[in-house]
């Protein structure tokens, strides 16, 4: 269908402040979608209280406002430009919050503006931790065993009830912030009690601890005509436990068999069209390494830190698309910017491979915790493209300014060589230096160029032994 008509003028909400778990990428998105829009001949109001992007440059959006990113700016800024429409999801988890308490309180349909994109029930649906659970069983996708509470008290019942350790996570909240792993009822206390003051709506969720599966991310895109594509695949080095903005990430994935890929994408796919999100999103599962056994982890209902990673490794400008969807326009109507003949609606696909350290800051802040877990301490990155594995590896490693140019490292105090990495459980998760020489051992297991060397237990998964 073609671009809604009514839609004059666009307000974009960015992130607001650099934060851990939300940073550059949600500038790369927003300077996108501005200029999407922009394209359309759209009027383009754009809210940030960050001053240091590019996106409030004065030539990526006609009407820019450098105010704090909370309801009373927000509100006089659509009391003042009048905006036909309002476009959140490239703001990250603020724009996300932003967008829904404005819904809540009445100020949208005060003043007459639309949100665009994903609608307020599709991202209560994907945000609020039961509301999330109760979509997934309706489609029979299995999720943790998990329980939301709204007290300190019920979270130490049910995990008595289930056993420790268990992981808490708050809803709304980005990068895993205020969530954690509990290992007695101690921490699950203090975990607990500080998840429900970050949480915008009071409420965590309790699940069952599964550290040690592989966590794999599918970065999805879907129409308002239900036109569903996976743009890209992958897989976490670091298992779950470590937060995925922390873990070293390789795309494509690297060693999942073709029916375990093929069951996870169709998931995905069922997942965002339930869920029905308009735009990009991200899902991530978790994967029993030693069966088919899978679950649902979360889904963001936005651009994330992994659009942006999805987004450089294929070519495909998923912010970009992500703001003509929201305008209306199905995916077939959209010119791929990368080939200027396909459209948005091919799936791209790649021969090399694009893998993601995390640059952690413990050589600055030195007291802090090197211990990784379910909440993000990585302030920056590093992405490196090459035809295999090793070499986008060695890239990455020479970009992380440890002065080092291999994995060969005297000064690794190594895990046990009898350990797999994803056998790795969070009271021993490895810091930046230590789990390298995890990833050594991965590497030297590959026997390629090629792919990852098919072991018995794939060709068994495959039906092949």
């Amino acid at each position: 269908m073609p671009k809604y008509t009514d839609i004059k003028k666009v307000l974009v909400l960015g992130s607001g402040p650099i934060v851990i778990g939300q940073a550059a990428e949600f500038d790369y998105a927003g300077t996108q979608a501005c200029r999407a829009l922009k394209e359309e001949g759209l009027e383009v109001v754009l809210i940030n209280s960050n001053p240091a992007t590019i996106m409030t440059d004065k030539d990526i959006a006609d009407h820019v406002y450098i105010e704090p990113m909370n309801l009373p700016s927000i509100t006089q800024v659509i009391e003042k430009e009048r905006p036909d429409a309002l476009l959140p999801n490239m703001g990250g988890q603020t724009g996300l919050n932003l967008a829904m308490a404005l819904y809540e309180n009445g100020t949208l349909e005060k003043y007459g503006v639309r949100l665009l994109g994903t609608s307020p029930a599709s991202i209560h649906k994907a945000e609020d931790r039961q509301g999330f659970k109760d979509c997934m069983e309706s489609i029979g996708q299995p999720c943790v065993t998990s329980k939301v509470v709204n007290t300190v008290e019920d979270a130490v019942s049910f995990t008595n009830e289930i056993g420790y350790p268990v992981i808490v996570r708050p809803a709304y909240t980005l990068g895993g912030t205020g969530g954690g792993i509990a290992y007695d009822e101690v921490s699950l206390r203090e975990i607990s009690d500080r998840g429900l003051n970050l949480s915008r709506v009071h409420e965590v969720l309790i699940e069952r601890c599964i550290a040690g599966w592989k966590e794999i991310e599918f970065e999805v895109m879907r129409d308002s005509a239900g036109n569903v594509i996976t743009i890209c695949s992958m897989e976490n080095i670091d298992p779950v436990g470590v937060h995925t903005g922390d873990s070293i990430v390789v795309a494509p994935t690297q060693t999942l068999a073709n029916r375990e890929f093929q069951m996870l994408r169709s998931a995905a796919l069922d997942i965002i069209s339930a869920l029905e999100i308009e735009g990009g999103c991200n899902v991530q599962f978790a994967l029993n390494p030693d069966s088919y056994e899978y679950a649902v982890i979360e889904v963001n209902p936005r651009v994330s830190r992994s659009s942006a990673l999805a987004s450089k490794a294929t070519g495909y400008p998923i912010a970009k698309v992500a703001a003509k969807v929201a305008l209306g326009y199905t995916l077939d109507e959209i010119p791929n910017a990368v080939t200027g003949k396909t459209t948005a609606c091919f799936e791209p696909t790649i021969d090399y491979c694009v893998l993601k350290i995390p640059r952690l800051p413990f050589d600055k802040f030195t007291t802090a915790s090197r211990t990784l877990g379910t909440q993000m301490k990585a302030t920056g990155e590093v992405m490196a493209i090459a035809n295999s594995f090793e070499g986008a590896l060695m890239k990455a490693i020479r970009s992380l300014e440890l002065n080092v140019r291999a994995l060969k490292l005297d000064k690794l105090i190594l895990m046990p060589a009898a350990v797999p990495p994803h056998k790795v459980l969070p009271e021993n998760s490895p810091t930046q230096e230590h789990r390298l020489a995890m990833v050594e051992r991965m590497a030297d297991a590959m026997e390629r160029p090629g792919a990852v060397e098919v072991s018995t237990l794939e060709l068994e998964r495959e039906g092949k032994s």
